[in-house]
């Protein structure tokens, strides 16, 4: 069965450490991501790309239906984030296609604006989280990945 993921989601999942909005959330997602994702084999788990409430969300004590009580914040996570990944509501990949276009397309720093506004943001998981997966430092002075394929 796939993993429903919102586009912002994917990047969550990379810089998810056992912190959440309430005990129920916090449960939900660590059972998706180190119950899927990252165990054995969590590379091959199926993925559906939604723009609606996904399998993260769905013990989310801010969620209103198939949205969120901060749904244009959220609309503007997951364009940035869908953006930048090369995804859209209805993609289907493998999670490890995901880690891919992470390592791919995302550096550490770029957080700051694809997830603006974010209230994980200034605990630092996240960019540490994508440098560990890109295998980088955090250095802020880095070129962007495009600069430094091209040159």
């Amino acid at each position: 069965m796939s993993v429903r993921l919102r586009p912002h989601h994917v990047l969550c999942s990379i810089g998810f450490e056992g912190m959440g909005y309430d005990d129920a959330f916090t449960a939900n997602m660590a059972g998706i991501v180190r119950g899927q994702l990252r165990a054995p084999g969590g590379e091959r788990t199926p993925i559906l790309i939604t723009g609606i409430a996904d399998s993260i969300c769905a013990p989310c004590p801010r969620r209103v239906g198939n949205g969120c009580e901060a749904q244009l914040q959220i609309d503007a996570l997951d364009a940035r984030h869908g953006s930048t990944l090369g995804i859209k509501p209805g993609d289907r990949l493998s999670w490890g296609d995901c880690l891919d276009r992470v390592r791919a397309r995302v550096r550490p720093n770029d957080l700051d604006t694809l997830c603006k506004g974010c209230r994980w943001l200034e605990d630092g998981m996240c960019k540490a989280a994508v440098a560990a997966l890109s295998g980088e430092s955090e250095n802020e002075n880095a070129p962007p990945r495009e600069e430094r394929r091209s040159g």
